[in-house]
């Protein structure tokens, strides 16, 4: 679930390096906060968070289907 978030965000962004992920595990949910370059922030999130979002969709759908909860945090 790690790498397709992954290579989600590395093909929104322009500086692909500096795109990083941690996941934080709790007894009952699984937390990824995804860190970009400040340039890149807009287009991870876009207009009114529709990207973020339909990111955050699309981790959900997968993560229902192993009976876990994940979010998805984006950090500055």
């Amino acid at each position: 679930m790690k790498e397709l978030l992954e290579m989600i965000i590395k093909s929104l962004v322009a500086d692909a390096e500096s795109v990083s992920i941690n996941e934080v595990q709790n007894e009952k949910t699984i937390t990824y906060e995804v860190k970009v370059a400040k340039n890149d922030m807009g287009k991870v999130i876009g207009r009114e968070g529709k990207i973020a979002k339909a990111i955050r969709t699309v981790i959900k759908a997968i993560a229902s289907k192993e009976e876990k909860q994940v979010t998805v945090e984006f950090i500055d």
